[in-house]
């Protein structure tokens, strides 16, 4: 709670919230952006059998629930490219296409350079197309979204930990990058001061990037979503949990973050909705983005466990005015950019606006 509180605490506490009229249906989208380390503390053979298990275990709760569109749960991995291999890539490709659940753009880099990068990134989106992976616009483009494996997106740790590219804002976006989705990263010294907030990156050196955001808004952002110099954030909610407190008394963090520890509840959800996460003039659209590290035991057991489906039982079963989607992070970008537009169509037909899946 207290780490990198000097970051976010107070843009927390002035951030206004925008209010959904009066028996207006309320939209939440709900994603799950999984920094996906199948290798995390083991070898390729035991990789193997995480992915295995995913494949077992996924299908089977995407087929049993299902949202105000009829569609079961949605999952995407970003999966680290600099540790790719065809024989972890081409089943996880395989469980996608069967589950509608997708795989994007995760780095963990050191020290590098400005071409160390552009190369990491060719080379990440050659390495995922063969696979059958990523997503397209309109003009036939690879587009990805993408994870700073080390949350030091564009050099912005204090003690330039983690990166080594304070410019990496249109790197990102020549090689495709339709969207970060690293934020929020407190507990992490990386946390932007910007919170809860939809919108645009800058081309500014180091943590200043991070730290000066324009506010995706109805009517407004043709222009910065265009841009090369410019990147969209869709960060997830950062907020004190005033109900959960540890020893009763100091507030946990609400970051976002799904462990098997701290699997979503009810209550975690509707604190996520009550940050109003999303598109100025457009408030009855709520952006929930998660994150997790699905790759590891403890998180893959509660993720394909009893803890999760308690969860989507609740969620697809909410009623009254609230409408609850399952989207993957291309989706989640696709209905900003609609919202952006001034679209009036449902939810649902949003969902390719922009990027459309390869394949």
């Amino acid at each position: 709670m207290f780490r990198a509180i000097d970051k976010w605490l107070l843009p927390w506490l002035n951030r206004r919230v925008p209010r959904v009229s009066p028996g207006e249906p309320l939209h939440v989208f709900f994603a799950v952006c999984d920094h996906f380390e199948p290798l995390h503390d083991t070898d390729k053979a035991g990789a193997v059998k995480r992915i295995d298990y995913w494949r077992e275990h996924w299908p089977e709760i995407v087929a049993s629930f299902r949202d105000a569109d009829g569609r079961g749960p949605r999952h995407t991995f970003f999966y680290p490219i600099e540790q790719y291999d065809p024989d972890l890539l081409e089943p996880l490709a395989d469980l996608c296409r069967r589950t509608g659940s997708e795989v994007e753009v995760h780095l963990h880099h050191h020290d590098d350079t400005p071409a160390g990068v552009t190369e990491a990134l060719e080379r990440g989106k050659r390495d995922l197309l063969s696979h059958g992976l990523l997503s397209r616009d309109s003009e036939g483009e690879v587009r990805y979204g993408f994870i700073h494996g080390n949350w030091a997106l564009n050099h912005s740790h204090p003690e330039g930990k983690g990166c080594g590219v304070d410019r990496e804002i249109p790197i990102l976006r020549r090689t495709g990058c339709y969207a970060d989705f690293t934020m929020p990263s407190a507990p992490s010294p990386t946390q932007s001061r910007v919170v809860n907030t939809i919108g645009y990156l800058s081309d500014l050196p180091g943590r200043a990037a991070i730290d000066d955001v324009v506010p995706a808004e109805v009517g407004r952002n043709r222009e910065n979503r265009d841009r090369v110099e410019s990147l969209l954030s869709i960060p997830g909610p950062l907020a004190p949990n005033l109900k959960w407190r540890k020893w009763g008394l100091i507030p946990k963090l609400e970051n976002g973050d799904l462990t098997g520890a701290n699997p979503p509840t009810r209550l975690r959800l509707e604190l996520a909705v009550n940050q109003g996460i999303g598109v100025i003039g457009k408030p009855n659209w709520a952006f929930v983005k998660c994150h997790t590290h699905g790759g590891i035991e403890p998180n893959f057991h509660m993720l394909l466990g009893e803890p999760m489906r308690r969860f989507h039982a609740m969620a697809t079963g909410l009623e009254g005015r609230v409408r609850f989607h399952y989207v993957t992070a291309r989706e989640m970008a696709n209905l900003v950019h609609a919202a952006e537009d001034g679209v009036t169509s449902e939810p649902a037909e949003c969902l390719d606006y922009r990027f459309r899946k390869e394949g």
